[in-house]
């Protein structure tokens, strides 16, 4: 039952108390705890047995991956399987691409060729006939990704309300400078946007469903086909949207490749047929796949990539509200997120207090399943991999000086590791500089203004900063120096991405391109100008009338 499994999870967080991470002369090492279990019915996904490319459900003889959730099966005491995968092979990730380029059809194909309303109208079907697999999605997102119910919840809620917001924002028109028919100079014009072609989109195991959503919708209404790359991890909840793709669009303007990333990708991208990229992940990544492309002159690229965020804490912050906000924007999903405040940086005068008062609330959260009430930490979908990395983290900065300042730091019970809230940070420690990208606060000083502007300035990253502080003129020299660093600075609130309406940018290895209800239509379009003279204008009102280019856009 739901409270048994609620006990377990009490009995090990209880048993374990006594148990601590020690730091050794050499090496980080901390003890294991026993893992969390559950009897509670899992999900099985069958993604191994037909691969989903040119619009149809295609039978798999080809290897096949087990999805291991991180959550421990009670009844096997092992992983709990929730699906297969297909391991896709270089070939078929080729033939996924083909496909979409004969649906493409050098842009005369059916779905290019609708009307921008059609487009619009069989969007919305989708997003109605999406809403029949919510509550699949949901567990799954739980099971595969361990995100709380109520994170997983959002997740999929978020991403319908995003597509809708898109179409409301281009059934507008008032995003579109030239939107209606214009004269300047003697010459009448009207402007559209146009599909770019083939895209190629990657989004990362955090946000499955939602990163990819937010690249693939807008791109499928402004009349692009896609290949989507799925995640290795999350990759389960696009297995469950094929129905109603099949059911809305067109063959061929959604496909899939499923498996290794080294093995797909650079041969799909070898044929030269992907005109845009639309990757969220890691700079890395990134670079190896437009370095594969034969002609990456003609490569559109759209790019979220990860971020350093600092929580800039002043001296006159309101500590209460300050720590409430780190703790949210460090550790939400377990910090797992490339918005979240990856380094705080305090004014020395606060730095005692401030570390004291985290490591409290730190400790205070509730650690377990993704479904249990008022859960905040849960386990890490990518295991060992994702664990070691995070320990190596440790190991460096205990061994140049810094300290765990919250006594159940780094405490493991199978793949899920209690948040660190690491102090005495400096510049010398790795945890300064990579983006840990779990739950691990790192806290650093300063004293000088100078000092923290000329950190920020020598960083590699460019997406955000938040600043905690009652006072504008000691926020105002701040933001400027920021402004040309970073795309958003937040005050006295966490770092973040939403609300969606306004633009998500960001600088250096942190963003190529700007995401919003809006702009994600412009990553992935082209403006097309129609022009004629200005004395042409029964010419331009039957155009209106007979172009579905441009017709009108309900």
């Amino acid at each position: 039952s739901h409270r048994s499994d609620a006990m377990r999870v009490v009995a090990v967080v209880v048993s374990c108390v006594v148990s601590v991470c020690l730091a050794g002369s050499s090496k980080f090492k901390c003890t294991e705890l026993a893992p969390i279990s559950t009897t509670r019915e899992r999900p099985f996904v069958d993604g191994g047995s037909e691969v989903f490319v040119g619009g149809e459900l295609t039978e798999w003889t080809g290897g096949v991956d087990e999805v291991l959730s991180p959550i421990i099966d009670a009844t096997t005491g092992e992983r709990a399987v929730v699906g297969r995968l297909a391991a896709y092979d270089g070939d078929w990730a080729v033939k996924a691409v083909e496909a979409a380029a004969a649906a493409w059809d050098g842009g005369q194909g059916e779905w290019p060729q609708l009307s921008l309303g059609e487009r619009g109208r069989r969007l919305e079907a989708y997003l109605d006939a999406l809403a029949s697999a919510r509550d699949e999605i949901v567990e799954v997102l739980q099971w595969e990704i361990c995100k709380t119910a109520s994170d997983a919840a959002k997740e999929f809620d978020r991403t319908i309300a995003f597509a809708r917001e898109v179409l409301a924002a281009v059934r507008s028109g008032k995003n579109e400078e030239f939107g209606d028919w214009t004269t300047i100079a003697g010459v009448r014009g009207k402007v559209r946007r146009g599909p770019v072609g083939v895209c190629l989109m990657l989004a990362p195991y955090n946000y499955p469903l939602n990163e990819m959503y937010a690249m693939m919708l807008p791109a499928l209404l402004m009349g692009n086909v896609v290949v989507l790359k799925l995640p290795n991890v999350g990759a389960l909840t696009h297995v469950l949207t094929v129905p109603a793709i099949r059911a809305t669009f067109p063959k061929g303007v959604v496909s899939f490749v499923s498996g290794s990333g080294r093995v797909t990708l650079p041969p799909l991208m070898q044929t030269g047929l992907v005109d845009a990229l639309g990757f969220i992940g890691g700079s890395k990544g990134a670079d190896a796949v437009v370095s594969a492309h034969p002609r990456p002159h003609r490569l559109r690229v759209f790019s979220q990539l990860e971020g350093k965020n600092l929580g800039i804490v002043l001296e006159d912050a309101d500590l209460d509200a300050t720590v409430a906000e780190v703790v949210k924007g460090a550790l939400s999903y377990n910090g797992q997120r490339c918005t979240a405040i990856k380094l705080v940086v305090v004014h020395d005068s606060l730095r005692d207090e401030l570390t004291t008062r985290l490591a409290a609330a730190v400790d205070a959260l509730k650690a377990g399943l993704p479904w249990d009430d008022g859960v905040a930490i849960t386990p890490l979908p990518d295991g060992s991999k994702k664990l070691d990395y995070l320990v190596g983290l440790l190991d460096d900065a205990l061994e140049r000086g810094a300290r765990l300042a919250n006594d159940k730091a780094a405490q493991l019970s199978g793949s899920l590791m209690f948040p660190a809230v690491v102090a005495d940070v400096d510049a010398s420690m790795r945890l300064f500089h990579e983006e840990q990208f779990g739950p691990i606060v790192p806290i650093a000083s300063f004293a000088r203004l100078d000092d923290l502007v000329d950190a920020a300035k020598r960083s590699w990253s460019g997406q955000q900063a938040a600043i905690f502080t009652k006072d504008p003129v000691k926020a105002a020299p701040i933001i400027d120096a920021l402004a040309t660093i970073v795309g958003r600075v937040n005050l006295n609130m966490q770092c973040s991405r939403g609300p969606d309406a306004f633009p998500f940018s960001g600088r250096r290895s942190s963003a190529m391109g700007t995401m919003s209800s809006y702009e994600a239509i412009r990553a992935f379009s082209v403006e097309t100008l129609i022009a004629t003279k200005h004395s042409e204008a029964d010419l331009a009102a039957g155009l209106d009338r007979h172009s579905t280019f441009l017709a009108p856009l309900e």
